[in-house]
């Protein structure tokens, strides 16, 4: 547990969902206060299990946990914070503004930018208040999935820069007042981040390609943010090279494969390994068995069955039978989505269609994940920097000749926003969308909450953020009624049989429905339980995704279930096997 060794003051866990993150965060947070140290351990993830976990309730202030003394627990709920935001902002202005004046402030508050800053606001009051760090001994901070916390931690530098250089009074967040307040607490946020005797950041992966590569891009930005202090902790490492169960060899191989061409990003970080452990971990005892390695308990004889399900050639044929459109396939970073969305362009491909392949995700490789090309599969891409680049030039250009010097100064201070690049990625986003007049386009996107600022903000970004452009293009205008429209868009969640991927699947879903689309099916990735494991780890883990497969059967309209392939799924061979939904030979 050398992640624990020499430890300062802030100790904070990111990772991907699924990766066992709060698993580590609240078994290392048990450890330390098992040795008398007075422990604030806090998730600041929209789709925590934290309290599942601590086997105790958490809300917005800390509370004792349950058997472990010198344990405080506390939830910051990302949206609850944003709807204090918006409150703060909107209440004293009724009765003041007209309603549709509300409504529109409302609506420019609903973005992801809102969430985020909205969520920072608590989360510095943590790391940057000196009397809450003078009641605990160490703070415990199980973050939120690697995207939403790269964002979370580039915000302060970010918006001390806006703050210090913003005179206009507002920004994409409405009244900057609120912002000026804090600023003194986020300077100090910043510095804490950034001083490794303050802060250690742990990065919890698996032995996984796509869990390695979004820490080795988390790795990489965090020391681009001047933070410094990290750990990686490679979890769920699968030993198992005697067994006779063909699967349990092919899994141990893989993961050893995997650790061999670990990402350079990694290479030189401390590191940490834990070994695979299946099951659930509730409650303090489970969690210090978890972290002491002891034996686990007898293995429950009755074998529960796999959910209905269907495979994704069956999807195929109902996209094939309603003609071209849009193909979203949307998630969390590392659940599988490039994979999912380079299978279904491929399946489609081969049934000899028009197929646009692109992504609006930074760290993902659709081209390295489908192989061999075919000559009726395009692939593209929407690069956010570039993007940004483009559409800064696209509104000086226009603007600058019908502005005075005082002018052109303050529309290039809002150009420097953080919500800048969430604009230009949102209009590349529709022209992507357009193309699918005349052609099938799959589409993997972002992580969650930068898709739904593209979704769920577009009508705020028709009135407000793209009026220096003046007339809207076309794929702006219609996009919307797109994406509405189920025969043109259909929405694909892609998630893994584990509690918190789930989760976040579930309330992606929810605010899809929000935004009036309806997602078409879930597909649920690398499933042990589909690949019907004989070894005895195995086949726990494998009997434990039921419960999640179950809850999946009940949200989705349609759910497929594709099973832990033993090699990789890239390729051509790898992503017909998903098409089939067969696993592939084992030896």
């Amino acid at each position: 547990m050398n992640w624990l060794a020499d430890l300062p003051h802030i100790l904070l866990f990111t990772g991907k969902g699924g990766v066992g993150k709060t698993s580590l965060a609240a078994s290392s947070a048990v450890h330390l206060a098992d040795q008398g140290k007075r422990i604030l351990l806090v998730s600041t993830d929209p789709a925590s299990n934290l309290d599942e976990v601590l086997a105790t309730e958490l809300g917005a202030e800390p509370v004792q946990i349950e058997g472990v003394q010198g344990l405080h627990g506390m939830n910051i709920d990302p949206l609850d914070a944003a709807a204090r935001y918006r409150a703060r902002v909107v209440d004293p202005l009724r009765g003041v503004l007209p309603e549709e004046s509300l409504r529109s402030i409302e609506e420019q508050l609903s973005g992801a930018c809102t969430v985020e800053i909205a969520a920072f606001n608590e989360f510095t009051q943590l790391i940057g208040d000196a009397e809450v760090l003078k009641r605990y001994d160490h703070i415990v901070l199980d973050t939120a999935p690697t995207g939403h916390t790269l964002r979370l931690l580039a915000l302060p530098a970010a918006w001390n820069e806006f703050i210090a250089d913003n005179r206009s009074g507002t920004s994409c967040l409405g009244p900057l007042s609120g912002l000026q307040e804090q600023r003194q607490t986020y300077a100090k946020a910043v510095e804490a981040l950034r001083d490794e005797h303050s802060t250690r950041v742990v990065l919890v992966s698996r032995p996984e390609r796509g869990a390695m590569e979004e820490a080795a891009r988390a790795a990489t930005e965090l020391r681009e943010e001047g933070i410094h202090g990290l750990h990686l902790i490679m979890n769920g490492v699968y030993e198992a090279h005697d067994s006779e169960d063909p699967l349990a060899r092919s899994w141990s191989r893989r993961a050893t494969r995997n650790m061999e061409q670990m990402p350079e990003a990694l290479v030189n970080l401390p590191l940490s390994q834990r070994p695979f452990r299946p099951g659930g971990l509730i409650g303090a005892n489970t969690l210090r068995d978890f972290l002491a390695d002891r034996p686990l308990p007898p293995l429950e004889n009755q074998q529960k069955a796999v959910p209905e399900h269907q495979s994704l050639e069956q999807i195929l044929d109902q996209l094939q039978a309603e003609g071209p459109g849009v193909v979203m396939c949307m998630g969390k970073g590392g659940v599988g989505k490039t994979t999912v969305a380079a299978a279904i362009a491929r399946g489609l491909a081969l049934r000899g269609l028009d197929v646009h392949l692109s992504t609006t995700d930074p760290a993902a490789h659709v081209a390295g994940t489908l192989g061999d090309t075919l000559p009726n599969l395009e692939v593209g891409r929407i690069d956010p920097k570039e993007e940004t680049r483009k559409h800064i030039e696209s509104v000086l250009a226009e603007s600058a000749p019908n502005l005075d010097a005082a002018g052109l100064e303050l529309l290039e201070e809002e150009l420097r926003s953080p919500c800048t690049e969430e604009v230009a990625v949102f209009q590349a986003f529709a022209s992507t969308v357009a193309k699918g007049d005349d052609r099938y386009v799959v589409l993997d996107t972002a992580p969650t909450g930068h898709t739904l600022l593209l979704l769920d903000a577009s009508e705020a970004y028709h009135r407000e953020v793209l009026r220096d452009q003046g007339e809207l293009p076309d794929s702006v205008v219609n996009l919307l009624p797109k994406l509405r429209n189920p025969l043109h868009t259909r929405v694909i969640l892609v998630t893994l049989p584990e509690a918190t991927p789930v989760h976040e699947a579930e309330r992606l879903q929810e605010d899809l429905r929000r935004a009036g689309i309806d997602p078409r099916a879930w597909v649920m990735n690398q499933s042990l339980a589909r690949a019907e494991p004989q070894e005895d780890r195995l086949q726990r883990q494998a009997q434990r995704e039921i419960q999640f497969l179950d809850e999946a059967e009940t949200l989705s309209r349609q759910l497929v279930i594709l099973p832990w392939q033993a090699e990789e799924p890239v390729g051509a061979s790898g992503l017909d096997a998903l098409l089939s939904s067969t696993p592939q030979p084992t030896t």
